[in-house]
């Protein structure tokens, strides 16, 4: 049941994206194919913020368009969502029986926090959002062996599973880690279990191991710039202020990734309504407590914690002194998106929806209770359905992009961009989007790394890539951009550099690009083999975990079933 739920609500959401097409909007990039190039590694001279997503779809992109990949992990993530969120409530709230468990389904897959991450194209980052219901049950199981049928390597299993695919981005992991410490690591500490907390660590490693690896072996530096946190501190909306908003799950930074519905008074009404279903739910689970509300408690502090934080995070003086802080300390960017963590705020309110049912159904049928709740949850968030209200939908690129695609080789230099920059507004997709080409293309192309928003500079340019950047604005010296191993040069308009047109080959001209030859450039400095030895040998090993675990989960599950 809770499959079919959470698989028609997504169908709901994602309808948009389920004919032919590819994602291009905002950070949300899919490409026919796409390739396992230094960039992909994290090996490109900029922080591996797309370790291992882009290994993962360049792999599967072999067998699969890269479109279709994209989208069937992003039905798969949300999906997953709901089923993981509705098994807990089942664990932790039995009382609530089926339809607390599809309640709790409902308010993971139905809220704002979904819907700002799709805008925003974290599709990735849901894919980690979806893992914190597992890891939860697996925890559960694990602390409680008693009341858990089948063997207990079946629930680390689940564990190790969950965590690793959680981290298909650095901040996936940051988020589990975070659960996994609070509702598995210190009660095991606690106990003095200390071959069972080492074994916690352990599996948290290994689900960061690629993006880990690609830190320590890539030469791009770890700090970030001095506006970081202040530029990307949850945001109020409108008649909420912060910790209202955050509260209701909302308050992503960027004003632009928001439903319509969220950009005027109504996302007051909104809030109040999802609140009022985990008002009265958190007061059913205190007035219900017991010894085996354990979890429960850890969990709300959880999200009572992160809303507080995320909240002082956007404050003045407060942002500003993190975002000091994050331009010295390496690592510390990784947290300057506050709102993603918002995240952790779902388990609690799953479990406080599915609470709700249960209070309510004293007085209506469990089937009225439902109703009520999805009512509260659906009904102020309507523009969630079809794409979020039409705004995410698929696009057809120009032939040009194939084509140059498929004149670019591996070996032959790297590809710089004109004009400079990693974002774009093209006229095919009507929204600002990261570039494709880094995607499409066999070679690395060269980022500078900067990071620019509303005028502010919120990472600075460095490396190889800042080098390029400045000789293309100089002119596009086809010698200088040999000399840093640049051997092909995309122009997006009509208007190259001066130098560059002069001097450099034309092989391809059509209406969007033009593809210049670079003669002679000297061998790719930003990699060593030895640095990609160890990032792809990461990869190997975080995927091979995924795989052994999830077979593993399968026979104990064949196990547990009576026979």
């Amino acid at each position: 049941m809770l499959y079919a739920v959470a698989a028609g609500l997504s169908a709901a959401i994602l309808a948009p994206l389920l004919g032919s097409g590819h994602l291009l909007y905002r950070d949300a990039v899919s490409t026919p194919r796409s390739f396992v190039t230094d960039g992909a590694l994290g090996l490109g001279g900029v922080a591996p913020r797309a370790v291992p997503q882009d290994w993962v779809v360049a792999n599967l992109s072999r067998v699969l368009d890269g479109g279709v990949v994209v989208t069937v992990i992003t039905f798969a993530a949300l999906t997953l969502a709901g089923v993981g969120y509705g098994r807990m409530a089942s664990r932790l709230v039995p009382a609530a029986g089926r339809t607390g468990a599809v309640a709790a389904t409902l308010v993971s897959i139905w809220n704002p926090y979904v819907a700002e991450r799709l805008l925003q194209g974290h599709w990735s980052l849901l894919v980690a959002y979806a893992s914190l219901g597992w890891i939860v049950v697996a925890a559960v199981e694990i602390l409680d062996r008693d009341r858990t049928p089948g063997p207990e390597w079946g629930s680390w299993a689940r564990l190790v599973a969950a965590v690793a695919i959680a981290g298909l981005t650095p901040t996936g992991s940051v988020l589990t880690a975070i659960l996994v410490l609070a509702v598995l690591g210190l009660p095991l500490a606690v106990a003095r279990q200390r071959a069972r907390f080492g074994i916690v660590w352990g599996i948290l490693i290994l689900g960061a191991l690629p993006w880990l690896t690609a830190s320590i072996a890539g030469q791009a530096t770890t700090t970030g710039g001095s506006d970081g946190f202040t530029v990307f501190g949850a945001r109020a909306e409108p008649g909420l202020g912060t910790l209202g908003t955050v509260a209701g799950l909302g308050g992503i930074w960027n004003a632009d990734a928001v439903p319509a519905s969220r950009t005027i008074w109504w996302a007051a009404a909104a809030t109040v309504a999802l609140l009022i279903v985990v008002g009265v739910g958190a007061g059913w689970l205190w007035r219900h407590r017991d010894g085996g509300s354990r979890t429960i408690g850890v969990l709300a502090a959880v999200a009572a914690l992160t809303i507080a934080a995320v909240t002082i995070a956007a404050l003045g003086p407060v942002a500003a002194g993190l975002s000091s802080l994050a331009a010295d300390v390496g690592g510390l960017g990784l947290l300057r998106d506050t709102q993603k963590y918002v995240a952790l705020v779902v388990p609690f309110f799953a479990l406080a929806a599915a609470a709700a049912v249960d209070c309510v159904r004293r007085w209506v049928p469990a089937g009225f209770a439902l109703a009520a709740v999805a009512l509260l949850v659906v009904a102020p968030l309507p523009d969630l359905a079809w794409g979020v209200g039409g705004q995410i939908r698929p696009i057809t690129y120009p032939a040009d992009w194939t084509a140059v695609a498929r004149i670019v080789p591996a070996e032959q230099g790297a590809v710089a961009v004109w004009p400079v920059g990693a974002v774009r507004r093209y006229s095919f997709t009507g929204e600002p989007s990261l570039n494709p080409l880094p995607r499409m293309v066999r070679a690395t192309v060269t980022d500078s790394g900067e990071l620019t928003v509303d005028g502010v500079v919120v990472d600075p340019a460095g490396g190889r890539g800042a080098e390029v950047d400045r000789v293309l604005t100089a002119g596009g010296s086809p010698a200088a951009l040999a000399a840093l191993g640049v051997g092909w040069v995309v122009v997006e308009n009509d208007s190259p550099p001066s130098l560059l047109a002069q001097d450099a080959a034309v092989v391809f001209r059509g209406a969007d690009l033009t593809l210049y030859r670079v003669e002679g450039p000297v061998a790719d400095r930003d990699a060593s083999t030895w640095s990609r030895v160890a990032v792809i040998t990461a990869h190997l090993i975080w995927s091979a975990s995924i795989l052994f675990a999830l077979a593993v989960v399968a026979v104990a599950a064949r196990r547990r079933r009576p026979r």
